[in-house]
């Protein structure tokens, strides 16, 4: 496979941050990966207490809540952060990790038996709509309603029309709980108290928010682009079959390198010298997970795949005490889905392609795809 494109190459080579704008906004986008696990530690300077506007751009205009435990920050945090924990550590189970399998299975049967398929909608879409069932142990049947939401529930079509009907739909689910309480996210989060007191619905919607949304496009755009990946390089698929136990390093190589998430922000709650670029207090700074995760100080050959790269330290689940909460899950479903693959396809063939490619200013980055139509070749 040809060597990956870094639209932040030539900016690390000049220094440590690029000034992009962003919402009529200049912002420094720190981009190399010491810099950013030294900010993401630093949360004095470094802020995620800003409701909607931690993402880069802004979700002021597509979401009314604060998004829990994201927009918060330590200590307080980290108590928010244990409220619904031990829902992300439920790809530990041996019960998702059967219903997870048997689910990737039954979405490879449906694409052998098709002539051909678009692997966005027809195969990453539903496999992240259904898992996140498991995670939020809610019934399957909800993932036919989250399938129509598209690749993300903000970005893709609509966002001022569908983040509120997400929002209304997530209001309902936990008056719905409260009616006939379960084992499931929303019951548990009706229960649940902070600093001695039941959560509030605002707060409530708050952890819904980031449960439908923060990982969403992510899982849709990696899978997709494993997909992708192997059909440029069955020897890469021959190699993980040969070599089942390369499944844990794979799975890191194609988040270190498909990272769909360029870049998150922090806000500066007093004026701030950024390596040179000084931000007013209250504005934003940029951690740029993508341009890190190629930092050639870091990793060697940083454009290149390696199956095999050990170590491995990229920052593709953030870093620090706002460290991913999603990843068990997002590593749990890309190493089953490597593993089957390898298993059951002997060939895929990509038809045609529709790029998503995020364009700004400063720099135009693919981060996946609107459509990849595919064939799949049984083993």
């Amino acid at each position: 496979m040809s060597e990956l494109h870094d639209p932040f190459k030539e900016a690390k080579e000049k220094g440590p941050i690029l000034v992009a704008e962003f919402q009529g906004e200049k912002i420094p986008m720190i981009l190399k990966l010491k810099d950013i696990r030294e900010a993401t530690k630093d949360t004095e300077t470094y802020s995620s207490d800003a409701p909607r506007r931690v993402p880069i751009p802004s979700e002021e205009d597509v979401r009314t809540v604060r998004q829990y435990p994201l927009e918060v920050d330590p200590p307080v945090h980290a108590e928010h952060r244990k409220i619904v924990e031990p829902f992300f550590l439920r790809p530990k189970l041996p019960e998702y990790e059967k219903k997870l399998n048997a689910l990737i299975d039954r979405l490879i049967d449906e694409a052998l038996e098709r002539e051909t398929l678009d692997v966005v909608h027809d195969f990453a879409i539903p496999l992240q709509s259904h898992a996140l069932t498991y995670l939020l142990n809610v019934d399957e049947k909800e993932a036919e309603l989250w399938i129509g939401w598209g690749i993300h529930v903000f970005k893709d079509g609509d966002g001022k029309s569908k983040g509120p009907f997400m929002e209304k739909y997530s209001e309902q689910m936990f008056l719905a709980a409260e009616k006939n309480p379960g084992e499931d996210f929303f019951s548990a989060l009706n229960q649940a108290k902070f600093d001695g007191r039941k959560l509030t619905m605002e707060e409530k919607l708050g952890y819904a928010n980031i449960a439908f949304a923060g990982g969403r496009d992510t899982i849709i755009h990696t899978a997709v682009n494993i997909v992708d990946y192997f059909a440029g390089s069955p020897k890469g698929l021959e190699c993980v079959r040969e070599h089942p136990q390369m499944v844990k390093t794979a799975a890191e190589e194609f988040f270190r390198v498909f990272i769909p998430l360029t870049h998150i922000g922090r806000v500066c709650p007093h004026d701030t010298n950024v390596h040179g670029h000084e931000v007013k207090a209250g504005g934003r700074v940029s951690l740029c997970w993508s341009s890190a995760n190629r930092d050639p100080e870091v990793f060697k050959e940083p454009n290149e795949v390696k199956l095999d790269r050990k170590p491995n330290p990229h920052v593709a689940f953030g870093f620090g005490p706002h460290n991913c909460l999603g990843a068990h899950h997002a590593r749990a479903i890309m190493r089953s889905l490597i593993l089957k693959l390898a298993e059951r396809v002997e060939r895929i063939e990509v038809l045609r392609t529709i790029e998503l490619v995020e364009h700004e200013k400063e720099y135009s980055r693919k981060v996946g795809y609107e459509l990849l139509e595919a064939k799949f070749t049984a083993r």
